[in-house]
């Protein structure tokens, strides 16, 4: 792997190989000699497996790698800094994808659909998010997440001509009013 990192020079690397330690020091360290913030995704579950921890590619870099994991990870404190490594989690794409889908009556899901749902999901990402090393916004945005990605795969199929009927005037508003949203009561008998 060190010798694909001097010879490529990538900007990201994917663990998938359930390989604790894969995402060597000397791997990550070289990296970081050929890009200002490697980004890299130790996504192998569970966290015993994972390539990597958050706290190794912050050190490894001196605070300036991007972390990802497949399963959760504590925040990190590295020179007086707290970082929260975020998880890469489907929930951030598949319920927007899905739910667009369904609304829209396309006929298929289309790789410009996942593309669309992708750069919606990124462009969501704020500064603050950024700053903490966090490459996906807030789990408390989930619902708006979910909305404003069915809205660009809505488009998306729109566009393409997969897609049934016309895109509303306000999408993120339908979207919004078609979402189901879970309300318990509790049950008194009488």
């Amino acid at each position: 792997m060190l010798e694909v990192v001097k010879q490529v020079k990538p900007t990201v690397l994917l663990g998938l190989s359930m390989q604790s330690g894969a995402f060597t020091e000397e791997v990550v360290k070289t990296m970081h000699s050929q890009v200002e913030r490697p980004i890299i995704f130790a996504l192998s579950n569970p966290t015993s497996k994972a390539e990597c921890t958050p706290e190794q590619v912050y050190r490894w870099t001196d605070g300036s790698g991007i972390y990802a994991s497949g399963s959760p990870f504590a925040p990190v404190v590295y020179k007086g800094k707290t970082f929260k490594p975020c998880q890469g989690n489907n929930m951030y794409i598949f319920p927007g994808v899905g739910l667009g889908a369904i609304l829209s009556g396309a006929q298929t899901v289309t790789d410009s659909m996942f593309f669309a749902a992708a750069k919606t999901l990124a462009a969501m990402v704020g500064e603050e998010e950024l700053e903490v090393g966090s490459l996906y916004p807030s789990l408390k945005q989930i619902r708006d997440i979910s909305a404003a990605i069915a809205a660009a795969v809505w488009e998306t199929g729109w566009s393409e001509g997969n897609a049934k009927g016309q895109v509303p005037d306000n999408p993120i508003q339908y979207i919004k009013d078609k979402m189901y949203f879970p309300d318990y009561l509790t049950y008194k008998s009488a």
